[in-house]
């Protein structure tokens, strides 16, 4: 669906992204994972044709670059920053969004959307007076109203309210399953877990690794640790079966030199995820 080859974009003496190559399959749900400045959004902006790279190329749908036309109306891209237009109502956004891209029967599919993002009972509302959860529903609609087969969300939740997240990662879930591609950008670790199918973790501009959370876990999430505790005393124990460990310390009398003695009195496992395998790759220093 998208092929990213050797791309490089540079910022006068800024590496933004630094051969950065990876391949989103059709149909799937992709991630793309990475600290503040790893070079995300210039990759979307990139894949999107919004900005040329300086070396490289992009191929949408086997048709090309996205920075010709004709290519790029086949994507959709809600950006980070909501685009919407604050003293217009939904359905005037999105009309406005379907004249542009000439949709036919603009309004039944403006009635649809609002219906899909569950805004129909506001539809005549201006944007001012949306919470943040329900500009990101509507940035979302605006996306989806030429009906894309690739869909780029660039942190889609970014500062919404619990119920606003759940309705967007459904949203995303119900997109796979009608057979649109989706690359998926954000910085919560369980949502990525949650919906992907694969994700590429990047940093420094460049594609770190890229596969299955599954896959990602086996190979950077290192050993699960179980924690024993004894008369007041805690053991942290590393092992590649936590279950197994556990049914162990139950059978033991005397927990070891660390572990105190006695019986267990509380148990607690921690297993690798992708937080751990972000980290693992990106380290755990701050980036602003």
């Amino acid at each position: 669906m998208l092929a990213l080859r050797d791309i490089r974009r540079r910022f006068g003496q800024t590496t933004a992204v630094d051969g950065l190559s990876l391949e989103v399959r059709a149909g799937e749900v992709f991630g793309l994972l990475g600290p503040n400045g790893a070079g995300k959004s210039t990759t979307i902006a990139i894949a999107t044709g919004l900005l040329a790279p300086d070396s490289g190329s992009v191929d949408l749908l086997g048709m090309g670059s996205p920075s010709d036309p004709k290519v790029r109306m086949h994507l959709g891209l809600a950006p980070q920053e909501i685009t919407l237009y604050a003293e217009l109502t939904a359905r005037e956004n999105l009309r406005f969004f379907a004249d542009l891209y000439g949709v036919a029967d603009a309004r039944a599919r403006v009635d649809e959307l609002l219906a899909l993002v569950e805004l129909d009972a506001r539809a005549h509302d201006r944007v001012s007076t949306f919470s943040g959860g329900m500009k990101r529903r509507l940035n979302l609609a605006a996306a989806l109203v030429h009906d894309p087969r690739l869909v780029l969300l660039d942190e889609p939740t970014a500062g919404v309210d619990p119920q606003s997240r759940n309705r967007i990662l459904e949203l995303v879930r119900r997109l796979a399953s009608e057979g649109k591609t989706v690359v998926y950008t954000t910085h919560y670790m369980e949502e990525a877990a949650k919906i992907c199918d694969r994700v590429g973790i990047v940093d420094h501009g460049r594609l770190l690794d890229v596969g299955t959370v599954a896959e990602l876990v086996a190979r950077h999430g290192g050993q699960s640790a179980v924690t024993v505790e004894r008369d007041g005393v805690e053991q942290r124990i590393l092992t590649a079966d936590p279950v197994a460990e556990v049914a162990r310390q139950f059978t033991l009398v005397d927990g070891g030199a660390d572990g105190g003695t006695g019986p267990v009195t509380g148990v607690r496992i921690e297993r690798p995820d992708l937080e751990t395998v972000f980290l693992a790759l990106t380290g755990r220093s701050l980036r602003e």
